[in-house]
Parts: C-alpha cells; sequence; structure tokens
C-alpha cells in the first residue's frame, strides 16, 4: 500500500509539474497582457488630454516655445464624431482677402454648431481686387479642416446632387446681419431651414458679435483659428523655410507695411504721393463700387489715424523705437505703391531688410504667383514666427496675427498709436520737437501697446470701433480665476 502510495504521489508530482507550468506561463501572459493595454490605455488618455490642453488651455503650455522652424509630423488622432440631426445644410461664400475670409470661416462654423447644421467647405472670394482664384483647398488643408471638427460640426466638401441646380433646385441666398448675436441666428435663420434645406449665406464678413457670445460658442471660434485652418503642406512647407532662413540670420522683426495700392486707394491716404499717383488712386477707388467712400480728404483721415504709415515715416518710428541699423526687417506684404523709390528711405536706415523674393528661389515661388492669397499665407507664417511684429495699419491681417501671438505667449507685437504718431511725426519734421524729445515721446506712448495682456475694450452699439475677437481672443488665453491673474479684474473695459 505504500509501495503503491508512493508511486501515486511520483505520478502525481509528475502531472502537476506541466500544469503548474501552464499556470505560471498563464499568470506571466496575463499579467504581461494586463500591462500592455494599461500602457495602451495610459497613452490614450495622454494624447486625449494634450489634445484638449492645446485645444482649449493655450495657457497650460505658455512656458513651451511652439516651433514653427519644422513642421509637427505626428498627426493629432481623430476625435469622436459628434452624432447630431442635422437641421440642414449652410453654404457659405467669403469676401475679402485671406484673414478677412479667415476670420469669417471661422464665424461661419460657430454658426453652425449654434444650429446644428451640416457647413459646406466654405467657397473663397474671387472677384474682389486681387482677383486670386484659389480655392479652399489650394490655401487650406480641407481633410485636417473637416477631420479636426468632427466632433463639432459635420462638414461636407460639395451639397448632394439633389441640391444642384442642374436638377432644378434654387438655393436660398441672403446676408446675414453684420455684427449679430446668437439671439439673432436662432430666433431669424433657423426658422428658415424649416422651409429650406440649404441656405447660401453670399456675405460673411464680420457677421457674428465680438461679445455677448457664450463662451462655447467662442472657444468654437478659437477652435477653428488656431487648430482647424491648417494651410496645405505645399504652403506650410515654403513657409517653414523661410522662417528658418531668416532665424538662422538671427532675429528678425515682421513689419507689415501696409502701403500697397488696394489699401490706399481704398483709405483715400495720400501722403507723400504725387498728383499723379493720388489721381490714379482716386481713380481705381471710383472702379470698385463696393468701396463706399469715395470722395476723402486725405490729411483729415491722416489726423485721425486712420491712414497707413508711409515707408518714410516707419523709418523714423523704428529709429525712435530703438531699432537699430543692423535690425534684420522681413516685409510682410505685397508690392509696396511706388515700389523701390519710396522704400530707399526705409532701406537706408535699414540694409538688412528682405522679402520672399530675397530669399527663396523664384521656382519655389512660381507655384504661388498670381494667387495673393497664397502668398498672404507666407507671410502670415513668418509674421507669427517673428520675434517683434509690427503693423504699420490695423487691417484684417494685422489683427488677426496679432491674436495668434497672444494665443502663443503674448509674442511682442506693437501696436502703433497712428493718431499720436502723425502729432509727433509733424511736430517733428517742422523743427518743434528735437530728435530727442521726439523718440522719448514715441517710446513713452507705446509702452502698454506691446501686445501685453489685456481685456478686449467693448463699445456698446459701436462694434466696428471697439476691439476685435480674432485680435484678443480673451475666451481662448485664460480658464476661470486665472483670467484676473492673467487680465486683469472685471469682465471688461467697456464704454458706453
Amino acid at each position: 500500500m505504500e509501495v503503491a502510495r508512493s508511486e501515486s504521489g511520483v505520478r502525481s508530482e509528475k502531472i502537476a509539474a506541466p500544469v503548474a507550468k501552464v499556470i505560471a506561463r498563464t499568470k506571466r501572459l496575463q499579467v504581461w497582457f494586463i500591462r500592455v493595454c494599461s500602457s495602451i490605455l495610459l497613452w490614450t488618455c495622454l494624447v486625449q488630454l494634450l489634445t484638449v490642453g492645446e485645444l482649449w488651455h493655450p495657457s497650460f503650455m505658455a512656458n513651451t516655445t511652439v516651433s514653427l522652424v519644422t513642421p509637427p509630423h505626428h498627426p493629432l488622432p481623430l476625435l469622436p464624431l459628434r452624432n447630431y440631426s442635422s437641421n440642414g445644410y449652410l453654404k457659405v461664400s467669403c469676401n475679402g482677402g485671406l484673414n478677412q475670409m479667415r476670420s469669417a470661416i471661422c464665424d461661419m462654423v460657430a454658426v453652425a454648431r449654434l444650429l446644428n447644421l451640416t457647413l459646406v467647405v466654405p467657397e473663397l472670394d474671387k472677384t474682389s481686387f486681387w482677383a486670386d482664384n484659389s480655392t479652399f483647398e489650394e490655401i487650406f488643408d480641407v481633410k485636417h479642416f473637416i477631420d479636426s471638427l468632427r466632433d463639432e460640426v459635420r462638414i461636407v466638401r460639395r451639397l448632394p446632387k439633389r441640391f444642384n441646380s442642374k436638377y432644378g433646385y434654387r438655393v436660398f441666398e441672403m446676408p446675414p446681419v453684420s455684427w449679430s448675436q446668437e439671439k439673432y441666428y436662432l430666433q431669424q435663420i433657423l426658422p428658415l431651414f424649416s422651409k429650406r434645406k440649404v441656405l447660401h449665406f453670399n456675405k460673411t464678413d464680420a457677421r457674428l458679435a465680438n461679445n455677448g457670445i457664450s463662451i462655447d460658442l467662442q472657444k468654437v471660434r478659437c477652435r477653428v483659428n488656431f487648430q482647424a485652418l491648417k494651410f496645405t503642406p505645399e504652403i506650410e512647407s515654403l513657409g517653414y523655410k523661410l522662417v528658418r532662413i531668416l532665424k538662422e540670420r538671427g532675429p528678425f522683426v515682421a513689419l507689415h507695411l501696409r502701403y500697397e495700392m488696394d489699401m490706399l486707394a481704398f483709405s483715400g491716404c495720400t501722403h507723400g504721393c504725387t498728383k499723379e499717383e493720388a489721381k490714379e488712386l482716386k481713380h481705381l477707388r471710383y472702379a470698385y463700387p463696393w468701396w463706399r467712400d469715395k470722395e476723402i480728404v486725405s490729411e483729415e483721415r491722416r489726423s485721425q489715424g486712420l491712414c497707413p504709415l508711409t515707408p518714410e515715416e516707419t523709418a523714423l518710428i523704428l529709429l525712435a523705437l530703438g531699432f537699430d541699423k543692423d535690425t534684420q526687417i522681413y516685409i510682410a506684404a505685397g508690392e509696396i505703391y511706388g515700389s523701390e523709390r519710396r522704400l530707399a528711405v526705409l532701406r537706408a536706415a535699414y540694409p538688412r531688410i528682405v522679402r520672399k523674393e530675397m530669399l527663396l528661389d523664384p521656382g519655389e515661388l512660381q507655384q504661388f504667383q498670381n494667387h495673393s492669397s497664397q502668398m498672404a499665407a507666407l507671410d502670415f507664417m513668418v509674421s507669427i514666427a517673428s520675434d517683434t511684429f509690427i503693423p504699420t495699419y490695423d487691417g484684417n491681417m494685422a489683427k488677426v496675427v496679432e491674436g495668434h501671438r497672444r494665443y502663443r505667449g503674448f509674442k511682442k507685437t506693437i501696436l502703433l498709436d497712428r493718431k499720436r504718431l502723425v502729432e509727433l511725426l509733424d511736430l517733428h519734421q517742422n523743427g518743434t520737437l528735437p530728435w530727442n524729445e521726439f523718440a522719448a515721446a514715441v517710446r513713452s506712448a507705446h509702452e502698454k501697446r506691446m501686445g501685453q495682456p489685456t481685456r478686449r475694450r467693448v463699445i456698446a452699439d459701436k462694434p466696428k470701433e471697439e476691439d476685435y475677437f480674432y485680435a484678443n481672443p480673451q475666451e481662448c488665453l485664460c480658464e476661470g480665476a486665472n483670467c484676473d491673474d492673467l487680465l486683469g479684474p472685471g469682465k471688461s473695459s467697456s464704454i458706453r
């Protein structure tokens, strides 16, 4: 019996040993599997947190330098698709230059989100002064635009065929009211979709108010502006190259010298122009019916601070602000009116003036020639990446770039007080104000105009005169109680 029990025990041990090994191996596999799954889960959470943090909390990354020298290599993962019942299709035709259209696209995405609509990829202006026939897809990465907003609004590349005019469908067109609140869109626009499945906004400039908009919708505007509207790979690649070349040469100023033919004709500003040039600009102003002001007194507008600084005036202001002769200056603008003749004084003061045409081979720019919006996109990228940005006029590009630089950590942006500068320039040039006093007055006038954190100025019932949302998107620059620390206490700087 003992022998039998002994043999039985041996057999049991022989059987148990491999079983134990199998169990141990299984446990190790289970532990390994749990670790792998946990790692995947943790990395997924981390990526999502970083994505959300980048979209909604730029201040979280405030101390991190955002590279504008080399393009990002890793696309963000797709966000979950927002599931909603669409009330209809919104078709939009943007008007104006690149940055006016950029702001309009942000507004229209916000409107589509508010009204639960399906947005058709926006059409860009092809009939304005610039006569640029570029499509959305030729300037912006359309796939990224659609994918990056899929958790907010449904975007399609084109209307379904059943809504095509070839099939007898007539789309209802209208321009929404300028500077409108959410109430207007909810009460006046949304009911239109009960009778029509498609609505076409044929004007989109400044159709959403700067202020009084819900925080969630303001953040949608920011998200489109800072995340979804990414330039095409061709534009980005050349833009990054421009920035890299400039950075290798040292710090640089991006000067948005808005002394171009269209601006001078539109504004009626002819200070420094010959009589023949003034006549040419006036003729151009009358040639474009949508430029409403025809008879303009140039010197009156200049004294009100409503004219861009001339290249000669700009040279004096830069010297007064303390920029020395060795400063590298990139001119972020189109063709300067009067060409090199008008740039002579500025170039004599700052020999290291460059333009994209001087930094790139002609072949590299060839595909962008005759496409002003694509060329403006390159200037836009360089302006955001510059060490200092100085616009000589507060047009759409100046405002949108200012907002981007605030978003990227309040990078130095000198916002020229043109009304005050005109007074000082005239006093200096007529011999009343010596150089030292002139320079000191210029610096004093701009101590608090360097793009520092501040709240938007609100002017009741005068949206054109108050601070532009896209120049200072304060709702997207801080969160909760941190806003008072960053922007100062109080809801806004209100003027009534």
